[in-house]
Protein backbone atom coordinates (compact mmCIF):
# COMPACT_ATOMS: atom_id res chain seq x y z
CA UNK A 1 0.00 0.00 0.00
CA UNK A 2 2.74 2.45 0.92
CA UNK A 3 4.63 1.59 -2.26
CA UNK A 4 1.56 2.68 -4.23
CA UNK A 5 1.42 5.99 -2.36
CA UNK A 6 5.13 6.53 -2.96
CA UNK A 7 4.92 5.81 -6.70
CA UNK A 8 1.64 7.60 -7.54
CA UNK A 9 1.45 11.34 -8.20
CA UNK A 10 1.52 12.74 -4.65
CA UNK A 11 -0.71 15.72 -5.44
CA UNK A 12 -3.46 13.54 -6.94
CA UNK A 13 -3.21 11.14 -4.02
CA UNK A 14 -3.46 14.08 -1.64
CA UNK A 15 -6.58 15.40 -3.34
CA UNK A 16 -8.36 12.04 -3.27
CA UNK A 17 -7.24 10.83 0.12
CA UNK A 18 -8.08 14.08 1.87
CA UNK A 19 -11.50 14.17 0.23
CA UNK A 20 -12.25 10.69 1.60
CA UNK A 21 -10.89 11.27 5.09
CA UNK A 22 -12.56 14.64 5.52
CA UNK A 23 -15.85 13.22 4.25
CA UNK A 24 -15.63 10.81 7.18
CA UNK A 25 -14.94 13.75 9.50
CA UNK A 26 -18.01 15.49 8.05
CA UNK A 27 -20.34 12.61 8.92
CA UNK A 28 -18.76 11.76 12.27
CA UNK A 29 -21.05 12.33 15.28
CA UNK A 30 -18.37 14.33 17.09
CA UNK A 31 -17.72 17.50 15.09
CA UNK A 32 -13.96 17.99 14.97
CA UNK A 33 -14.09 20.65 12.24
CA UNK A 34 -16.59 23.25 11.10
CA UNK A 35 -17.73 23.05 7.44
CA UNK A 36 -15.31 25.84 6.50
CA UNK A 37 -12.66 24.18 8.65
CA UNK A 38 -13.05 20.97 6.66
CA UNK A 39 -12.30 22.77 3.39
CA UNK A 40 -9.24 24.51 4.80
CA UNK A 41 -8.02 21.26 6.37
CA UNK A 42 -8.38 19.68 2.91
CA UNK A 43 -6.17 22.39 1.41
CA UNK A 44 -3.61 21.89 4.17
CA UNK A 45 -3.69 18.11 3.74
CA UNK A 46 -3.13 18.35 0.00
CA UNK A 47 -0.14 20.65 0.52
CA UNK A 48 1.40 18.32 3.09
CA UNK A 49 0.87 15.12 1.10
CA UNK A 50 2.02 16.77 -2.10
CA UNK A 51 5.30 17.96 -0.59
CA UNK A 52 6.11 15.53 2.22
CA UNK A 53 4.09 12.42 1.34
CA UNK A 54 2.54 10.07 3.85
CA UNK A 55 5.36 10.68 6.31
CA UNK A 56 4.56 14.38 6.69
CA UNK A 57 0.85 13.65 6.60
CA UNK A 58 1.13 11.23 9.52
CA UNK A 59 2.66 13.98 11.65
CA UNK A 60 -0.18 16.44 10.99
CA UNK A 61 -2.77 13.68 11.45
CA UNK A 62 -1.24 12.79 14.81
CA UNK A 63 -1.38 16.44 15.86
CA UNK A 64 -5.01 16.80 14.76
CA UNK A 65 -6.26 13.63 16.45
CA UNK A 66 -4.38 14.10 19.72
CA UNK A 67 -5.05 17.83 19.84
CA UNK A 68 -8.77 17.32 19.24
CA UNK A 69 -8.89 14.60 21.89
CA UNK A 70 -7.07 16.66 24.49
CA UNK A 71 -9.40 19.61 23.88
CA UNK A 72 -12.29 17.45 25.12
CA UNK A 73 -10.62 16.52 28.41
CA UNK A 74 -12.84 17.83 31.20
CA UNK A 75 -14.95 19.64 28.62
CA UNK A 76 -18.05 19.88 30.85
CA UNK A 77 -16.08 21.43 33.69
CA UNK A 78 -14.25 23.83 31.39
CA UNK A 79 -17.49 24.92 29.71
CA UNK A 80 -19.07 25.53 33.12
CA UNK A 81 -16.11 27.71 34.10
CA UNK A 82 -16.15 29.54 30.75
CA UNK A 83 -12.61 28.49 29.83
CA UNK A 84 -13.37 25.86 27.18
CA UNK A 85 -12.49 26.26 23.51
CA UNK A 86 -15.30 27.77 21.46
CA UNK A 87 -17.62 25.44 19.50
CA UNK A 88 -16.71 22.64 21.93
CA UNK A 89 -13.32 22.39 20.26
CA UNK A 90 -14.50 22.13 16.64
CA UNK A 91 -11.77 23.71 14.49
CA UNK A 92 -12.52 26.47 12.01
CA UNK A 93 -10.26 27.94 9.30
CA UNK A 94 -8.62 30.28 11.80
CA UNK A 95 -7.67 27.31 13.97
CA UNK A 96 -6.36 25.29 11.02
CA UNK A 97 -3.99 28.02 9.86
CA UNK A 98 -3.20 29.30 13.32
CA UNK A 99 -1.87 25.84 14.09
CA UNK A 100 -0.40 24.86 10.73
CA UNK A 101 0.51 27.94 8.68
CA UNK A 102 4.21 27.74 9.59
CA UNK A 103 4.26 23.99 8.92
CA UNK A 104 2.61 24.56 5.55
CA UNK A 105 5.20 27.21 4.64
CA UNK A 106 8.01 24.81 5.61
CA UNK A 107 6.40 22.13 3.45
CA UNK A 108 6.05 24.48 0.49
CA UNK A 109 9.68 25.50 0.90
CA UNK A 110 10.67 21.84 0.77
CA UNK A 111 8.54 21.32 -2.31
CA UNK A 112 10.09 24.35 -4.01
CA UNK A 113 13.61 23.08 -3.33
CA UNK A 114 12.68 19.58 -4.52
CA UNK A 115 11.31 21.02 -7.77
CA UNK A 116 14.68 22.58 -8.51
CA UNK A 117 13.46 26.16 -8.89
CA UNK A 118 16.76 27.46 -7.51
CA UNK A 119 20.19 26.82 -9.00
CA UNK A 120 21.90 25.75 -5.81
CA UNK A 121 24.51 23.07 -5.10
CA UNK A 122 22.91 19.79 -4.12
CA UNK A 123 24.66 19.86 -0.75
CA UNK A 124 23.05 23.23 0.02
CA UNK A 125 19.64 22.02 -1.14
CA UNK A 126 19.94 18.92 1.04
CA UNK A 127 20.92 21.00 4.07
CA UNK A 128 18.07 23.48 3.56
CA UNK A 129 15.52 20.70 3.10
CA UNK A 130 16.76 18.97 6.24
CA UNK A 131 16.36 22.18 8.25
CA UNK A 132 12.89 22.87 6.83
CA UNK A 133 11.76 19.32 7.60
CA UNK A 134 12.97 19.82 11.17
CA UNK A 135 11.11 23.14 11.27
CA UNK A 136 7.98 21.39 10.03
CA UNK A 137 8.06 18.78 12.77
CA UNK A 138 9.09 21.33 15.40
CA UNK A 139 6.16 23.60 14.56
CA UNK A 140 3.69 20.79 15.25
CA UNK A 141 5.69 19.69 18.27
CA UNK A 142 5.34 23.23 19.60
CA UNK A 143 1.64 23.50 18.84
CA UNK A 144 0.74 20.14 20.35
CA UNK A 145 2.79 21.04 23.41
CA UNK A 146 0.87 24.31 23.72
CA UNK A 147 -2.50 22.61 23.24
CA UNK A 148 -1.83 19.84 25.76
CA UNK A 149 -0.31 22.22 28.31
CA UNK A 150 -3.30 24.56 28.05
CA UNK A 151 -6.05 21.93 28.05
CA UNK A 152 -4.55 19.68 30.72
CA UNK A 153 -3.72 22.71 32.85
CA UNK A 154 -7.30 23.99 32.59
CA UNK A 155 -8.72 20.56 33.43
CA UNK A 156 -6.30 19.28 36.08
CA UNK A 157 -4.04 22.14 37.11
CA UNK A 158 -4.17 22.36 40.90
CA UNK A 159 -2.15 25.56 41.12
CA UNK A 160 -1.73 27.96 38.20
CA UNK A 161 0.68 30.87 38.14
CA UNK A 162 1.19 33.84 35.85
CA UNK A 163 4.48 33.13 34.10
CA UNK A 164 5.77 36.70 34.44
CA UNK A 165 5.13 37.19 38.17
CA UNK A 166 4.54 33.65 39.48
CA UNK A 167 1.46 35.01 41.25
CA UNK A 168 -1.46 32.55 41.59
CA UNK A 169 -4.20 33.16 39.00
CA UNK A 170 -7.38 31.32 38.01
CA UNK A 171 -7.14 28.46 35.53
CA UNK A 172 -7.62 29.62 31.95
CA UNK A 173 -5.93 32.99 32.53
CA UNK A 174 -3.83 34.08 29.55
CA UNK A 175 -0.17 33.50 30.40
CA UNK A 176 -0.94 31.08 33.22
CA UNK A 177 1.14 27.93 33.67
CA UNK A 178 0.81 24.87 35.88
CA UNK A 179 3.02 21.91 36.70
CA UNK A 180 0.46 19.47 35.31
CA UNK A 181 0.07 21.40 32.08
CA UNK A 182 3.80 21.94 31.61
CA UNK A 183 4.57 18.24 32.03
CA UNK A 184 1.77 17.32 29.62
CA UNK A 185 3.19 19.78 27.09
CA UNK A 186 6.68 18.33 27.33
CA UNK A 187 5.39 14.78 26.87
CA UNK A 188 3.28 15.87 23.89
CA UNK A 189 6.17 17.63 22.17
CA UNK A 190 8.37 14.55 22.54
CA UNK A 191 5.60 12.21 21.40
CA UNK A 192 4.95 13.95 18.08
CA UNK A 193 8.68 14.43 17.53
CA UNK A 194 9.05 10.67 17.91
CA UNK A 195 6.39 10.26 15.21
CA UNK A 196 8.56 12.42 12.93
CA UNK A 197 11.59 10.30 13.84
CA UNK A 198 9.67 7.05 13.37
CA UNK A 199 8.71 7.89 9.79
CA UNK A 200 12.23 9.06 8.95
CA UNK A 201 11.65 12.81 8.69
CA UNK A 202 14.14 13.69 11.45
CA UNK A 203 16.94 11.89 13.27
CA UNK A 204 17.03 11.21 17.01
CA UNK A 205 18.87 14.47 17.68
CA UNK A 206 15.96 16.21 15.95
CA UNK A 207 13.62 14.81 18.61
CA UNK A 208 15.72 16.55 21.25
CA UNK A 209 15.83 19.80 19.26
CA UNK A 210 12.03 19.72 18.83
CA UNK A 211 11.45 19.19 22.54
CA UNK A 212 13.79 22.04 23.51
CA UNK A 213 12.35 24.37 20.86
CA UNK A 214 8.78 23.59 21.94
CA UNK A 215 9.58 24.41 25.57
CA UNK A 216 11.22 27.70 24.55
CA UNK A 217 8.36 28.67 22.24
CA UNK A 218 5.51 27.77 24.60
CA UNK A 219 7.22 29.64 27.44
CA UNK A 220 7.55 32.75 25.26
CA UNK A 221 3.95 32.33 24.13
CA UNK A 222 2.84 32.38 27.77
CA UNK A 223 4.84 35.59 28.28
CA UNK A 224 3.09 37.12 25.25
CA UNK A 225 -0.26 36.06 26.67
CA UNK A 226 0.53 37.56 30.05
CA UNK A 227 1.88 40.88 28.78
CA UNK A 228 0.78 41.85 25.28
CA UNK A 229 -2.32 39.90 24.28
CA UNK A 230 -4.71 41.78 26.54
CA UNK A 231 -3.35 45.14 25.35
CA UNK A 232 -3.86 44.67 21.61
CA UNK A 233 -7.14 43.48 20.14
CA UNK A 234 -5.43 42.43 16.91
CA UNK A 235 -3.24 39.99 18.85
CA UNK A 236 -5.73 37.13 18.65
CA UNK A 237 -5.19 33.58 19.86
CA UNK A 238 -4.72 32.45 16.27
CA UNK A 239 -2.03 35.05 15.60
CA UNK A 240 -0.29 34.12 18.85
CA UNK A 241 -0.40 30.49 17.73
CA UNK A 242 1.31 31.44 14.47
CA UNK A 243 3.99 33.35 16.39
CA UNK A 244 4.35 30.42 18.77
CA UNK A 245 4.89 27.84 16.02
CA UNK A 246 7.21 30.21 14.14
CA UNK A 247 9.39 30.55 17.23
CA UNK A 248 9.39 26.77 17.68
CA UNK A 249 10.38 26.10 14.07
CA UNK A 250 13.12 28.75 14.03
CA UNK A 251 14.48 27.68 17.43
CA UNK A 252 14.78 24.04 16.35
CA UNK A 253 16.48 24.98 13.08
CA UNK A 254 18.90 27.35 14.82
CA UNK A 255 19.78 24.75 17.45
CA UNK A 256 20.37 22.10 14.78
CA UNK A 257 22.44 24.45 12.61
CA UNK A 258 24.53 25.59 15.58
CA UNK A 259 25.09 22.01 16.73
CA UNK A 260 26.15 20.91 13.26
CA UNK A 261 28.54 23.86 12.99
CA UNK A 262 30.13 23.07 16.34
CA UNK A 263 30.46 19.38 15.54
CA UNK A 264 31.87 19.98 12.05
Amino acid sequence: MLSFFDSANPWLVGVGLNAILLALVWIAPKKLLTPAGIFHAWVLGVIIWGTLGWQGYLVVAFYFLVGSGVTRIGIAQKEAEGIAEKRSGARGPENVWGSALIAALCALGIGTLSAGFFSLPQSVVASLKSLLVLGYVASFSTKLSDTCASEVGKAYGKRTFLITTLQPVPRGTEGAVSLEGTLAGVVASIAIAFVGWGVGLIDFAGVVWCAIAALIATSLESVIGATLQSQYTWLTNELVNIINTLIGAIAAMLIAFTWASVMA
